[in-house]
């Protein structure tokens, strides 16, 4: 049996909060923009980048400061439209658009997936080949044979680690009863704005497993 999710009790985003105030809570990216607005502060780069810069500007309001946006990329070769082959080198504006998907299927067959590992590997080896990032998927692809392989959570997706979190720790939990819980103790204050699982969540969040 489960029950209605009570409503989000975080507060409205407000130039004044203060800085304690603002870091006791988990804030989605939404909010965190509509704080950049009220502080009139650039709304590029990560969460965490735009939670620091928020909380910095909180910490010391009225004070002017320099904000350090994330490195330009300076490649100048057009993953859209550029004809793409095995020694291809890898620079830091290569995306996964269509040519460059096509090109990955042509190399790969019909099972090519751009998951989120590979798109990983792929940013992190700049200089690597095309043909490297082939090889690299392959292997990619066969770890997931592999019944102990589980993909590596990055640090700054909480709620995926949160409902992996969940569903290690409770036998039974569905996947849909996890993002239950997670709903639940999301818009509750969560220390440094990080969302940890606890077993209590899922009797919290009115779940019976």
């Amino acid at each position: 049996m489960t029950t209605a999710i009570s409503k989000d009790i975080r507060p409205v985003a407000d130039r004044h909060m203060h800085v304690e105030d603002f870091e006791r809570w988990y804030w989605p990216v939404e909010h965190l923009k509509r704080f950049c607005d009220l502080l009139h502060l650039p709304k590029s780069g990560t969460k965490a980048e735009l939670r620091e810069r928020i909380a910095a500007t909180l910490r010391n309001p009225g004070e002017h400061r320099t904000v350090t946006l994330r490195r330009r990329q300076t490649g100048s070769f057009n993953w859209a439209k550029e004809t793409l082959t095995r020694d291809t080198i890898i620079t830091d504006t290569v995306s996964f658009g269509p040519n460059v998907r096509n090109f990955f299927k042509a190399e790969i067959g019909k099972s090519f997936v751009c998951h989120s590992d590979f798109m990983d590997w792929v940013r992190s080896n700049e200089g690597a080949s095309l043909g490297d990032a082939v090889t690299a998927w392959l292997i990619l692809e066969e770890r997931k044979d592999d019944p102990t392989f589980r993909r590596e959570i990055a640090s700054c997706n909480n709620y995926l680690q949160y409902l992996r979190d969940a569903r290690d720790r409770t036998p039974g939990l569905s996947l849909d009863d996890a993002k239950r819980c997670w709903a639940y103790k999301s818009v509750r204050p969560a220390r440094d704005g990080y969302v940890i699982f606890e077993q209590k969540d899922v009797l919290d969040a009115g779940i019976d497993v």
